[in-house]
């Protein structure tokens, strides 16, 4: 990789940690799934996580121990090979949105329960619960479409990809 690539490379790794870093996540986190993104090749032992991304290697061990908990990234081993190798799951994204939506109806189910706990005396927060109970349910009815949507334009996308090979 000439030293232009390298730098651009590692920014990008950067800038998803600090994309997981604004959504709760440790930066190193998204600094490991960047770099896994767009490394070649798409698996990387723990020393060459330590290498690319400048890390410690207990830093590298705790956090791909997360990200594999949390179902991300995925740890491998090859034939003739000593050590692991850390890659992003395969059909991670897709099981992502699934969980998303889980939390969804989860979410409406319970402000549901905090408007059951109000009853009909009056409250404050009252609105607050109403606004976020029926954005749920928006999103809960709506997600599964979009997610059908996506997965036709996915196979139309495969099916062209295909035909120009």
């Amino acid at each position: 990789m000439d030293n232009e690539r390298e730098v651009e490379s590692k920014q990008f790794a950067e800038e998803v940690g600090v994309l997981f870093e604004q959504t709760g996540m440790p930066r190193m986190a998204g600094r490991i799934v960047g770099w896994l993104l767009i490394s070649d090749p798409p698996h990387q032992s723990t020393s060459e996580l330590v290498e690319a991304l400048m890390a410690s290697k207990g830093s590298i061990s705790t956090t791909t121990r997360l990200l594999i908990r949390i179902g991300l990234i995925e740890r491998i081993s090859l034939p003739g090979q000593r050590h692991g190798y850390f890659r992003i799951k395969p059909s991670v994204w897709h099981q992502l949105l699934k969980d998303t939506v889980i939390q969804t109806t989860t979410f409406r189910q319970l402000m549901e329960k905090g408007l059951e706990l109000l009853g009909d005396k009056a409250h404050a927060n009252r609105k607050w619960l109403e606004e976020m109970r029926d954005m749920y349910a928006f999103f809960e009815r709506e997600f599964p479409a979009l997610f059908e949507r996506w997965e036709q334009e996915r196979k139309e996308n495969q099916a062209t990809s295909k035909a120009t090979i």
